[in-house]
């Protein structure tokens, strides 16, 4: 385990030396599929692809060009991860958890995870985004298994409130202001890559779910760990299996990026309301 801790500390000294902004309080994202034009509305951008970051995973997935994105918007400094890696490209959790790992281990007041989602829920439409209220790890996989090292969190940690209830309701309050339709419900994660069977699906929506992805859950697992706090916007870009037509990713990347404008206006006024949730050391 101290191989982990020192590989995160070799990632977060790197981007620090490469932008001193990321020394001070930042505020960290995860950008999904097709939602990376979001790093286009930061002012004073760097970015440091993932190749360059010292330990530091490859990502492989068309929509995730993986990069350190490190910015300001609304005063406050942005490290962005645009782009993830995931399970189905054969990492490890341990892997695909090092890039939110090295966020929190920067100190992040918070954590913004984004996906690109099938609904489950009928009512929800191809467009909408939904406030993450909980998740389903169907995946198989956790980051924790493993010896725990205690520098990076407890051994059992509470993940009761995985998803802030104060980002939430500064989500919830901005949406209204504007006159956002913000869905909410349970994500829950699968290992993909394969879309799944509409057996599946029925599965899903029985036990509670509302939309399902193959992402997220484990980062979210992973910085809980670690005491980060965290709330989390999927874009419903597609109908779930039997729902609808046959699902194809480049449709999903499209849906994406149109809703990137109703996401990026969210994240504003989360940014402008930061005094309501923002976490301190």
């Amino acid at each position: 385990m101290s191989d982990i801790v020192h590989a995160l500390d070799q990632s977060a000294d790197w981007i620090r030396e490469q932008d001193p902004r990321a020394a001070g309080p930042l505020f960290g994202v995860v950008l999904g599929s097709g939602l990376g034009d979001f790093t286009n509305h930061l002012d004073d951008v760097r970015v440091f692809p993932y190749a360059d970051v010292p330990a530091f995973p490859e990502t492989t997935v068309v929509g995730h060009d993986g990069a350190v994105v490190v910015g300001t918007f609304e005063g406050v400094t942005v490290v962005a991860l645009r782009g993830r890696v995931h399970l189905y490209e054969g990492a490890d959790p341990t892997t695909l958890v090092h890039p939110v790992r090295t966020l929190a281990r920067m100190g992040a007041g918070g954590l913004l995870v984004t996906n690109a989602a099938g609904s489950v829920n009928r009512s929800y439409q191809v467009g909408d985004l939904m406030l993450i209220t909980d998740h389903l790890n169907l995946t198989g996989r956790n980051p924790l298994v493993g010896p725990n090292d205690d520098r990076l969190g407890p051994r059992f940690p509470d993940v009761t409130r995985a998803y802030d209830p104060g980002m939430s309701d500064a989500m919830r309050a901005e949406a209204r202001a504007l006159g956002i339709t913000l869905r909410e419900g349970v994500y829950a994660g699968m290992l993909g890559p394969s879309y799944e069977t509409p057996a599946e699906i029925h599965m899903v929506r029985t036990i509670g779910g509302d939309a399902v992805g193959m992402s997220t859950v484990l980062e979210v697992l992973a910085a809980r760990h670690m005491g980060l706090r965290c709330v989390g916007v999927s874009v419903i870009s597609n109908l779930a299996a039997g729902e609808g037509d046959d699902l194809d990713h480049s449709e999903v990347k499209e849906v994406a990026d149109a809703a990137g404008p109703r996401l990026i206006a969210l994240v504003r006024g989360l940014l402008r309301r930061k005094d309501d949730w923002w976490q301190t050391a």
